[in-house]
């Protein structure tokens, strides 16, 4: 996929929220990122003359991470005063690699965690090894723009060790639908699940791609479905003042009921427990699927060949969904952040605020214009006061899948828009994206921790996504299902999960 010279006009809007915060966390700042001065180096670097080393690890989600030669990488180190070593990691793996650098102590000078309540991070966090970053983050006025809602999402005993890797909280990854397919047999959108089964099953009967083997839903990221029938994002929901684990609900069952239907009548793959990413997306641009999961922007990227051929092909992202007629409509609210930027304390403190004003430099103003878009007249040029995307912006791993992973970016159209999208669409997007906001769940729980889950979480987790996974295909029965919930209910450990996740949901409700 290549970005072309004439990509319709498009213009980034700053998510500029009001600076101020709450009490509880931090004092006013006073100075709005448009009028900051521009002062990037720290105090050691001017008294040396010397750029500030700094060793970065992060994530990237492209083919290619940017080279050691990469000219935004050169550019940053320009105008930042720094010499930059990036460890890039592939997204899949970059859980593991973490994991490793923070048992081994190889930890960079600025470490992307991949969320804040990794076990090993909140353990080295409690023994002192990472910086309290709360006195110093007023200081730092692009990272004063980020909704206080985030900062709060990420702290650990109401205190900040890492700066969030911030999001917008709306308009991301939900379910898409092929529209051309919905006015070819002349359904409307659907709005519930059982209307989308109706739209799923005359997909497979009536194939409008043509293709004899489609399988109409992907089954990428299938927890919209689970979130859509519990109305939460993830498992736990508020209910009457406390936080109840929808894994074991009635709604979780109906999820199950719902997806082993479609797997019995052909509407899902029946390889979708094994299926890797490329092949979602390859189910999805082949005409063999109709419905998949993705935020808006990636969405036109991976399909934007599939339009390119055909441009009657419309992709197009559904506002909400819910569980049955009547029902509440859900639609997903992000926790605002992908993951968190920690520095350990074996970096001194001068060091430490170079790389906060590295980090508030490329999340706002013309960092963040480089962070997003590249170098103004090599990656990007600037017509009426919008930016156009080159072939070289791809050549060179631009924008939030590669530089956007290490900085704050919550614009507010961040996944609205992918180079080489029409207009048209894009306005349909940020149209889609505002409805949303009205109507969006979160999840309670971001942030919280039970120490028990720390310790044994991740074994029940793999127990119950595998017990889900049979139940869908048929394997067991969901009167095994139940007997499976009615042991977790009974199991001690287990329930102490949700005793002490109440514990911390009603310290954090207090303080409110």
């Amino acid at each position: 996929m290549k970005f072309s010279e004439t990509t319709i006009l498009h213009k980034r809007t700053l998510y500029l929220v009001s600076t101020w915060v709450a009490l509880s966390f931090f004092t006013a700042c006073s100075i709005p990122p448009s009028e900051a001065p521009e002062v990037h180096v720290s105090e050691e670097s001017q008294a040396s003359g010397k750029p500030t080393d700094i060793k970065i690890m992060a994530d990237y989600t492209i083919a290619q991470p940017p080279s050691p030669d990469n000219p935004v990488l050169k550019e940053f180190e320009k105008r930042t005063h720094t010499k930059l070593t990036v460890v890039w990691v592939p997204s899949g793996d970059y859980a593991d690699r973490v994991n490793v650098a923070l048992a081994t102590g190889d930890i960079a000078d600025l470490i992307k965690i991949p969320n804040i309540t990794t076990p090993l991070f909140l353990q080295l966090v409690k023994q002192g090894e990472f910086w309290d970053l709360t006195p110093y983050i007023t200081n730092y006025p692009n990272l004063m723009t980020l909704d206080p809602k985030i900062w709060n999402h990420t702290q650990i005993d109401g205190k900040s060790f890492a700066v969030p890797a911030g999001r917008p909280l709306n308009g991301g990854g939900f379910a898409s639908i092929r529209k051309d397919w919905l006015d070819k047999l002349g359904l409307k959108m659907p709005t519930h699940m059982d209307e989308l089964y109706t739209v799923l099953k005359a997909f497979k009967d009536q194939a409008p791609d043509g293709k004899e083997n489609t399988v109409c839903y992907t089954m990428r990221d299938w927890r919209v479905v689970e979130e859509v029938f519990t109305g939460t994002v993830g498992k736990w929901k508020e209910q009457d003042g406390k936080l109840i684990n929808m894994i074991l609900e009635s709604e979780m069952r109906e999820t199950l009921v719902y997806l082993n239907k479609l797997y019995v009548e052909g509407l899902i793959p029946y390889d979708f427990p094994v299926l890797k990413e490329n092949q979602f997306w390859e189910l999805a641009t082949s005409g063999r699927a109709g419905l998949t999961s993705e935020t808006p922007e990636a969405l036109f990227r991976y399909t934007m060949e599939q339009w390119k051929k055909d441009p009657s092909v419309e992709w197009t992202p559904m506002l909400s969904l819910a569980p049955k007629a009547g029902g509440k409509a859900f639609v997903t609210q992000t926790t605002g952040f992908n993951g968190v930027l920690a520095i350990p304390k074996t970096v001194p403190e001068e060091k430490m605020k170079a790389i906060l004003k590295f980090i508030d430099y490329g999340s706002g103003g013309e960092g963040l214009d480089l962070t997003l878009y590249g170098i103004k007249g090599v990656h990007y040029t600037v017509v009426d006061g919008l930016k156009i995307a080159n072939d070289r912006a791809f050549a060179d791993s631009i924008g939030t899948a590669t530089w956007g992973k290490m900085f704050s970016t919550p614009v507010l159209d961040l996944w609205q828009y992918a180079a080489g999208m029409p207009k048209e669409i894009y306005q349909r997007n940020m149209k889609i994206a505002e409805q949303k906001a009205k109507l969006s769940t979160g999840d309670p729980a971001i942030g919280l921790v039970s120490q028990t889950e720390l310790k044994v979480g991740a074994d029940y987790n793999k127990k119950i996504a595998d017990t889900k996974v049979q139940a869908i295909i048929g394997k067991i029965s969901m009167q095994e299902w139940d007997t499976f919930v009615d042991t977790l209910r009974k199991d001690p450990t287990y329930t102490r999960i949700t005793d002490e996740i109440n514990l911390e949901y009603s310290k954090r409700m207090a303080l409110k």
